[in-house]
Order: structure tokens, then C-alpha cells, then sequence
């Protein structure tokens, strides 16, 4: 049930000899959702892939891939958005692929009734730019393989697909990544001068292992030993077997949340309660305070700060302004305010990655140019 989280890039608005700007993804048990991808995403994607290869005994595939979550549209989180969905169109891909983001009530309205977008709408919303990516040739026809197109306003869980003839239809709920059965995707208001949101991938719940040590010791029957195995009761020689009684301890789930541009404490986020992983914007640091209160960003602090009040277990800050050449600034301030807490903090460089092997373990791996160290 492990989950592995991939940092491909650290930036904010701009790229840096050191940083590509926003693109992660997360590799779980159904497949791979990616979480932006902003300028040059499909090449970071492939040299990640090349890595795991060269470094790794399991590799990234691309046709695991199921989902792209997008949290905003400004360009350093989507401009590389088409231009990754054609690199997959050369892989011979067929499988289906759900890319999903947030918009607001009056657009969602103004699309269903065939209506101008209001005045009002950024162009960097993401209606605007699912228009044009369809203008562009980003549909299921001209790609080869099946794109399901879906916008929500998210506080309103109102959702809408735009087809590939160019009608826009209403859902009755925020779909899910095809053949998804052991994970889900959720999306979590945040704060920022578009619409935007965070996206959490949690695990489902498992059964703890049946001890079948057990039912051999008691002499039980292949077909009693299923009864107890699907969790129903059983009579043998005049005792009442509860199937519980079989289970171990129930596996917790996981949950990892990835929060795009954002002020600290999004309602989304801090609703929470508990997570085990929080990748969190940390654009400034407390000297610039002021301009994550005017740009609605957050500092490393703020960052710390959302994470003690969601009850995350492990904060990685990212999406370092240009001001900010190495994290040990960053880090020194979160750790301020994670003093008291028991969250757990580090800092992302790009290529990074997080193992969650379970609830008590989190692993942050660093990109070292010739593998991963701890």
C-alpha cells in the first residue's frame, strides 16, 4: 500500500539554473496521478523516468499514468500541459486520461447555458485555457487516445466535461481516474488570486491480514475458512467463530496532499483532520511576509503553520521564490514554528522523492545526480 511522491519541479514563476517550475507526481497502487505541469513537464517527466531506470528497480511507466490535477491555471503550473499530452500521443498511448481543475460557479453556468465567459474571468482560468488546448488539437480524436476534459467549482461541488464536439455537459459528482479502485482523488479549496485548489490521494482502508495459522490449528475446513476469510461468523463443533477474531489489525489508509499556489491555512487544507504527507508552497520567507499577503502565496512559516493545524505528520516545503538559492533559511523558519509540534519537516529539490511505506514511515529521498540518498 505504499505511496511514492516524485518532485519534478521547485520553482515558482520562473525557471532557475536549479529549479523547474511546478510538476509532481504520485505513483500509488492504481496507477500514477500527475499534479501540474508547468513549462517543459513532459522532458522533466522523461528524465525522472531515465533515472528510475538507470538507479531503480521498478520504473515509471507512462501508461500507468491516469490523471493530471491541475491546480490553478496560471503558466508556470500548466503551460507545459499540451505539449506533455502529444508526447504521449507519440508513446502510442491508449489509455483513458482525466485532467481536472478548478473554475468558478459563474463560469460553470455561463458554459451550460452557452453564454459569453463573465467580464470578470482571469485568462488564466482554466476554462479559458481548455478551450483553447481544444482549439490546439488536445482532444481524444485528434490524440489517439481518450481525454476526459473536467472543470469544478469546488466549493459548490459542481462539476462539467467539455466534449469533444465543444459542448460542455454537467456531472452529477467529480469523477474519478478510470479503473481506480484502491485509491481516490479529492479536491480542497484553497486561497490564491484565481480559482485554485489543492488535490489529497488517499488510500482505502484494508482488512489486517487473516491469520489462517489459526484456522489450520482449529482444524477447519477449506470452505469454513472462507466463511471467516469474507467475514462472516461461524459455528464449529458448538463454538461460535468470529470472523474478527481472524483479522489483525485493520490497515490505515494514507492520504498525501499537494498544495499548488496558496496563502497558508486554505479551508481545504486545514479541514483536515490529519494527513500524512503535506507538500506545501514556501515562495518567501518571514523578511517578505507582506508580499505572500499581497500575491495570496504563503511563507516556509505559513507553510509550517497549515501543517500543524491539518495534523500532517511529515511537511516538504517547495516552490521557492527567486529570492531563495538554497532552503536552509526556509527550513530554520518552519522549524521555528514546528517547535512544539510532532510534524516532521524537509525541504524538496527537484528529482526528490517521498516513500510512504506506511503511517510511521516517511522517507524523504535527494536527487544526488547519481541516485537517491536519505
Amino acid at each position: 500500500m505504499s505511496i511514492e511522491v516524485h518532485i519534478l519541479g521547485t520553482s515558482s514563476a520562473r525557471p532557475t539554473s536549479i529549479r523547474q517550475v511546478s510538476g509532481s507526481l504520485i505513483s500509488c497502487q492504481d496507477g500514477i496521478a500527475i499534479v501540474d505541469a508547468g513549462e517543459g513537464f513532459q522532458s522533466r517527466f522523461a528524465i525522472q523516468r531515465k533515472r528510475m531506470k538507470t538507479y531503480e528497480t521498478y520504473h515509471l511507466k507512462s501508461s500507468k499514468v491516469s490523471v493530471l490535477c491541475l491546480t490553478h491555471g496560471h503558466l508556470d503550473h500548466t503551460w507545459g500541459v499540451l505539449p506533455w499530452l502529444q508526447s504521449l500521443s507519440l508513446d502510442n498511448r491508449n489509455q483513458s486520461l482525466l485532467v481536472i481543475g478548478p473554475t468558478t460557479v459563474e463560469v460553470i453556468d455561463a458554459l451550460l447555458e452557452k453564454r459569453p465567459l463573465p467580464n470578470e474571468t482571469p485568462q488564466s482560468d482554466l476554462a479559458v485555457q481548455f478551450q483553447f488546448w481544444h482549439q490546439l488539437g488536445g482532444i481524444s480524436s485528434n490524440l489517439g487516445y481518450p481525454v476526459k476534459w473536467v472543470l469544478g467549482a469546488i466549493n459548490e461541488d459542481r462539476w462539467i466535461e467539455f466534449t469533444d464536439i465543444g459542448e460542455v455537459i454537467e456531472l452529477s459528482e467529480m469523477p474519478q481516474p478510470e479503473g481506480w479502485r484502491h485509491n481516490r482523488i479529492e479536491a480542497l479549496p484553497t486561497i490564491h488570486t484565481i480559482p485554485s485548489c489543492a488535490w489529497r490521494l488517499s488510500t482505502a482502508r484494508k482488512k489486517g491480514k487473516f491469520n489462517r495459522i489459526r484456522a489450520i490449528e482449529l482444524g477447519l475446513s477449506e470452505d469454513e475458512t472462507a466463511t471467516l476469510a469474507a467475514g462472516k461468523d461461524l459455528q464449529h463443533n458448538g463454538e461460535l467463530l468470529l470472523s474478527k477474531d481472524f483479522r489483525g489489525s485493520e490497515i490505515e489508509s494514507l492520504s498525501i496532499v499537494i498544495s499548488g499556489d496558496t496563502s497558508e491555512m486554505a479551508p481545504g487544507i486545514t479541514s483536515l483532520n490529519g494527513c500524512d504527507l503535506l507538500v506545501h508552497e514556501a515562495t518567501f520567507l518571514d523578511d517578505f511576509s507582506q508580499h505572500a499577503d499581497d500575491y495570496l502565496h504563503s511563507t516556509a512559516s505559513g507553510a509550517a503553520r497549515t501543517a500543524i493545524a491539518c495534523g500532517a505528520k511529515h511537511l516538504v516545503l517547495t516552490h521557492y521564490g527567486a529570492r531563495i538559492k538554497q532552503t536552509d533559511e526556509s527550513l530554520s523558519e518552519a522549524k521555528s514554528v514546528l517547535a512544539e509540534s510532532k510534524t516532521t519537516l524537509s525541504a524538496a529539490r527537484d528529482g526528490d522523492r517521498i516513500l510512504i511505506e506506511n503511517p510511521n514511515e516517511i522517507t524523504h529521498l535527494y536527487w544526488r545526480n547519481d541516485g537517491w540518498n536519505r
